[in-house]
Order: structure tokens, then sequence, then C-alpha cells
């Protein structure tokens, strides 16, 4: 438990330290917390947050930075978060696609760090299909989900299909399957096939397995968007270590899934700080996030990531805004 004198210095030095990138001294603590005490007791007291874990001394100055726990206490009970004042546009309802690509894009220029979001969970449910022939023997399906999702996929077929063909095929999975699973599908059109044509049969059942795959293939995609704005980070610019296992880690995905799923079970913005645990794998590295709904129900998360030394109540805040508009979009009529 730390007493008040102690909380307010260990407030000052976090906000000092985010705001310049600089280790901070006694005397400029002095300033920073408004108290008036002197340069001994304020080395005292470091050095009893020191002894706690809550700041360091790294080794080329006389000053100190925060550590992991002390960002972690400081954003636990510290910190204060203005709900005005923050000029984000408003998402227009389109497909899910559209939204989220936009979404990460604004959170990476409100925060000028990099915006990450978690597709929305799909359904394998299809809510209307239609062929269209390209040329000799292609064509492309179009189908649809019940969230107005499109995707579109190119199908080779062994035989040269007609436009009416490809319109009573339609037709038929649209009338006795829309509104079903995929695999629902599948199983129903094992049992109807005997009573279709030939052809037009092989030609469904193409078109489940490719439905299938569109369907399932993005599932959970990440969009990541401002990546190169970790350049223009110091903490980042200066060593080029950092910044390679950083642009690694947005490669990779597969930690940024599991952070991002586990921040879909929470609710409200949640905070993860590099080197206070393994979930976030860079010790430089800071993750602000937040679950977003589709008619009051979670389906994916979005958030900031960024550097450590990060102005974490502009970044909930962002998060906060970001993660209501998603929701509010892609909760629209369509």
């Amino acid at each position: 438990m730390l007493d008040d004198r102690a909380r307010l210095l260990l407030k000052a030095l976090v906000e000092r330290y985010i705001a310049d990138g600089q280790p901070v001294g006694s005397r400029t603590l002095s300033k920073a917390s408004g108290l008036e005490l002197s340069p001994a007791t304020i080395r005292n007291v470091m050095a009893d947050l020191e002894e706690l874990g809550l700041i360091a001394s790294p080794h080329t100055s006389a000053g100190r930075v925060p550590t992991a726990r002390g960002y972690r206490l400081f954003v636990d009970t510290m910190l204060t978060v203005q709900r005005e004042g923050l000029d984000a546009p408003v998402l227009t309802p389109d497909q899910p696609q559209r939204v989220i690509a936009s979404a990460a894009q604004l959170l990476s220029n409100l925060s000028h760090f990099v915006g990450v979001v978690m597709a929305p969970r799909r359904s394998s449910v299809f809510r209307h299909i239609e062929f269209l022939k390209l040329s000799e023997r292609r064509l492309l399906v179009i189908i649809v989900s019940p969230e107005g999702d499109v995707q579109n996929r190119i199908l080779f077929t062994d035989t040269d299909y007609s436009q009416s063909q490809l319109t009573e095929a339609a037709n038929y999975l649209n009338s006795q399957f829309a509104g079903m699973a995929i695999e629902q599908v599948r199983s129903r059109l094992q049992q109807d096939l005997v009573r279709l044509q030939g052809e037009i049969a092989s030609l469904m059942q193409a078109a489940v397995q490719v439905s299938s795959e569109a369907l399932q293939q993005e599932e959970n995609e990440v969009i990541i968007s401002g990546e190169r704005n970790l350049l223009a980070v110091s903490d980042f610019s200066s060593d080029m270590g950092n910044l390679r296992r950083a642009f690694e880690l947005f490669e990779q995905k597969s930690q940024l899934m599991r952070l991002l799923d586990i921040s879909s079970q929470a609710e409200g913005v949640r905070i993860f700080i590099g080197g206070e645990s393994q979930i976030v794998p860079m010790e430089d590295l800071s993750v602000v996030s937040a679950p977003y709904e589709v008619d009051g129900q979670v389906v994916g998360t979005l958030g900031v990531i960024g550097p450590t030394r990060m102005p974490y109540d502009r970044m909930i805040q962002i998060v906060d805004i970001t993660s209501r508009l998603v929701s509010n979009a892609l909760s629209q009529p369509k």
C-alpha cells in the first residue's frame, strides 16, 4: 500500500515520462507533483517505489522510469478519463468488411499508433446465393450471409452451364436451403441429388463446397492499420530489434488473435501492458482494447497497439468511442 505522497509522486512520474519519454529526476518530479518536498525526501520516496518494483533506474541516467507494474497501478487506480472532446467521425453502416477496415484506420488515425480489429465471427449460414456466367466453364458464385456480408468466388466447372441453368440452380438453393448452415445444406443436398438432374446436382455440390470455404476462410480475421506509425515512435525508431519484433507480431497475428479473444470475454475497455505477463509478448508494447457488438451480442474486438509509454487516458477514450461506433454501424438495418 502506498501513502498519498508516494501515490502523487508515482502519478506525476508516470505522466511526465509518458509526455517526455525521458527518465524523471527528483528535481523535475518536485515541480511536476506540486508538492513542496525536499530533494532528499523525494529521493527517499523514489527509492521506496523502486524497491516495490514500480519504477526503475536506467543505467545511463539518474532519473527513473515506470515499470510494467508501475504502469498497471497507474492505469488501474490513478487514471482519469475524459468522455468528451474527441472528434471522431461516424462510421457509415456498410458491409462488415468495410466497417471493420474503416474502424482499424480510424483507430490508427486518432491514436497515431496501430489500429487493430478482429473481424466479426462469421456465420456459416447463407441468406442468398447467385451464379453469374463469366465464360465457358467459369462462373462467379456470390454468397450473401445473414449479416449482409458478401463473398465472391470463382468456380471452374467440367460442364459449360447456360445462364438459365445457373439461375435454376440458384433458385433451388435459395428456396430450399436459405437460412441453413452450410453443413446442413450439404447433408440435405446429398438426399436430394437422386431427384435432381445430374449436371445441376454436380454444380450444386461444387457451389456448396465453395460457399463453405468462403464463409469460413476469414474466420476471426485480424485487420491491422498504421504499422508504419511506430517508425515515428522514439521507443522503436531507436531500437531496430524492438521494431522488428513488433512487425513480426503483426505478421504472425496468432498472438494478436489470442489477445483479442481474451478481450472479447470482458466488458468495456481493457489494458494489456507489455512485460507484466505473457499475454503481450513485448515489454515495450501495450494494447488498449474493447469488444464490439452487433444487436447486443459481442462479435469481435478492436484496439490500439502502441508503446508502453502511451497516453492511456486518450487511448481509452479512442477505443471506447470506436467500439460504440462499430457496434452502431454493424447493428443498423442493411
